[in-house]
């Protein structure tokens, strides 16, 4: 899949031993990171689509820590060499990624199968509650070229 400009992703590693299991999940060395604006847990339930919307001032980083999340990203940037992409991620216990959703980039999520998805997000930017930098469309907006739901066949 080619990714929409300024994406990334990072395959993370699990590292069990007989206690349980460890995984860094972002790592100020890494190429991803920018910087750090707070660290904040979001959650859907199954049958929810929680989207879209996007930011003009923070980059995301999710990565899922419970369950499974299907995550799609749109890009409707006017000057992106990737306008009018779409990329579908699965993150979570079955797929442990990190995925940089760049500013400008509309993105949301819907949990996989019959659990409870929780992703942990850290933003660039903390939380404005008096101005959030958070600009939504409807899940089913028409000018975003995504159907949600689990493809048959």
């Amino acid at each position: 899949m080619e990714l929409i400009s300024g994406v990334k992703v990072r395959k993370l590693r699990l590292i069990p031993d007989e206690r349980g299991w460890l995984m860094e999940l972002l790592r100020s060395d890494w190429e991803e990171f920018e910087k750090f604006g707070q660290a904040y847990v979001t959650t859907c339930y199954p049958g929810v689509i929680k989207a879209w919307h996007y930011h003009k001032l923070q980059t995301d980083h999710f990565t899922g820590v419970s369950g499974l999340a299907k995550v799609v990203l749109y890009d409707n940037r006017k000057k992106s060499p990737t306008k009018g992409k779409v990329n579908e991620f699965y993150l979570g216990t079955l797929n442990p990624i990190l995925v940089k959703i760049p500013n400008g980039v509309y993105h949301g999520f819907t949990a996989v199968g019959t659990e409870l998805a929780m992703i942990v997000n850290f933003p660039t930017r903390t939380y404005n509650y008096e101005k959030p930098d958070e600009y939504r469309l409807p899940y089913d907006d028409p000018s975003i070229p995504y159907k949600w739901g689990v493809k048959m066949g």
